[in-house]
């Protein structure tokens, strides 16, 4: 047996992570064996189909209640009769490293609190025991080899603890968000992270240099999520032609997606008397209701809808029904942003005509003018004139649809992508075979 993966993930299955779904999927197919720890329950309500289709198993950790505001003994108190137990076996089962793995967490806790004079870190001390349980797992579980993470805060410092406690090894996937805002890493957090795994995937070629540049780390990987081409397609023939242009936009309602300045854009479009519709489809978050007193502002009700979070199988048909996708994207000045947004991905997959903002891995994925129009972050003015030529060029619009298909073939088709992943997964194992036999040679 070659031997298995071991993939912690913060939630699993999430409606808006649906990247981590199609990977473990997709390497599934490929003949990989995975296994799925979750730290918090995933999405219950909806999920996408192709979640029913993984074999892997699938533990979640017992629910822990929030560390904020309260102090470590009583939220001890409240937590410990979940884990102390698996502890316990833990410690009898490796007590040096459980000694040495505890005396790691205590020592982060101290040495990235938020003032030198302010108490303990106490996530670590959290993230100690969720990883404990997983360690414990993987100790009974002979077949697992390597651990990995997605995102490089919370989920990765739980795989840093787990791999020390069992003795496996573990890597990691950095996305956007957890590179760049500095609370999720204070200090060199991530460079340690780094340096203590066998190996880092990254989704973009602007993260993979601002990884290599701080971490000074060589074994930094560009793997791109990549789509599955299958699913999201082109309609087989063309729509009759609509009275109205069709602007799409899916993501959560976060400020980084820039939802807000889509909506000012149809505001300006409405007042020079274009006609079209714009309907913006996602989970609720943090921006929806500055979005909802947008459109009741400017009385947009009859321009742009406000959908809630659908599934891929129902997206793939939405996408067809549109004509132009729009996603202006911004960057947070506390470093939040997006990396390679996947809807940018299934649009262009599905023909249609993308728009977004020239920042993070949109470049490398769109080339201006070829296969999608890139305009500047927070620049109303210039989305405004892009869509508007879009609404009054169906040529241009097919043109650049025609194009962004190809490009998501060429280089972003899952398929493709994963074969990376795969070929250092498979390198690692391998590496961990051939230790694991030499421990066990005669001498």
């Amino acid at each position: 047996m070659q031997g298995e993966i071991a993939y912690i993930l913060k939630g699993f299955p999430r409606l808006s992570e649906t990247f981590i779904s199609n990977e473990i999927r997709l390497l599934e197919e490929m003949g990989l064996q995975l296994r799925l720890f979750s730290i918090k329950q995933g999405d219950t309500d909806k999920i996408h189909r192709a979640v029913g289709t993984i074999r892997a198993p699938l533990m979640v950790l017992p629910a822990m209640t929030s560390l904020s505001n309260t102090r470590l003994l009583p939220w001890l108190r409240e937590n410990l009769p979940d884990y102390y137990r698996g502890h316990l076996r833990l410690f009898r089962l490796r007590p040096l490293a459980y000694a040495s793995t505890l005396a790691t967490a205590l020592w982060l806790s101290i040495r990235y609190r938020k003032s030198p004079w302010g108490g303990l870190r106490k996530v670590f001390i959290k993230e100690f025991l969720q990883a404990g349980i997983i360690a414990l797992k993987v100790a009974e579980t002979d077949s697992i080899r390597l651990l990995h993470a997605h995102f490089c805060h919370g989920a990765t410092t739980v795989a840093l603890f787990a791999s020390r406690l069992s003795g496996k090894p573990y890597s990691f996937t950095a996305h956007a968000k957890d590179i760049y805002q500095a609370d999720m890493n204070p200090g060199d957090l991530l460079q340690f992270k780094i340096r203590q795994a066998r190996f880092v995937t990254t989704c973009t070629g602007a993260n993979l240099q601002y990884l290599k540049a701080r971490a000074g780390h060589g074994n930094v990987h560009l793997v791109y999520h990549g789509l599955d081409t299958r699913q999201f397609r082109p309609a087989l023939s063309p729509s009759k032609k609509k009275e109205v242009t069709r602007i799409l936009a899916i993501g959560r309602y976060v400020e980084k997606k820039g939802f807000h300045f889509l909506v000012a854009a149809c505001h300006r479009l409405k007042q020079q008397g274009i006609e079209f519709h714009c309907r913006i489809v996602g989970e609720r978050g943090e921006s929806f209701e500055k979005i909802q007193i947008l459109i009741a502002h400017w009385q947009l009700h009859d321009t742009v809808s406000l959908e809630g979070p659908m599934s891929h199988e129902v997206l793939a048909e939405i996408y067809r029904q549109a004509d132009i996708f729009a996603l202006p994207c911004q960057v947070l000045g506390n470093g939040d942003r997006d990396g390679i947004p996947n809807v940018l991905m299934e649009a262009m997959a599905s023909g249609l005509a993308v728009v977004s903002s020239n920042i993070s891995g949109m470049p490398e994925l769109i080339e201006d003018g070829q296969d999608g129009l890139l305009v500047p972050e927070k620049d109303i003015e210039a989305l405004v004139k892009t869509l508007r030529i879009l609404i009054s060029d169906p040529d241009k619009r097919n043109h650049l649809g025609k194009n962004a298909r190809k490009k998501i073939c060429r280089l972003f088709d899952a398929r493709q992508t994963n074969l990376r992943l795969k070929a250092l997964f498979c390198e690692c194992l391998a590496e961990e075979k051939a230790a694991s036999f030499t421990a066990t040679a005669p001498g």
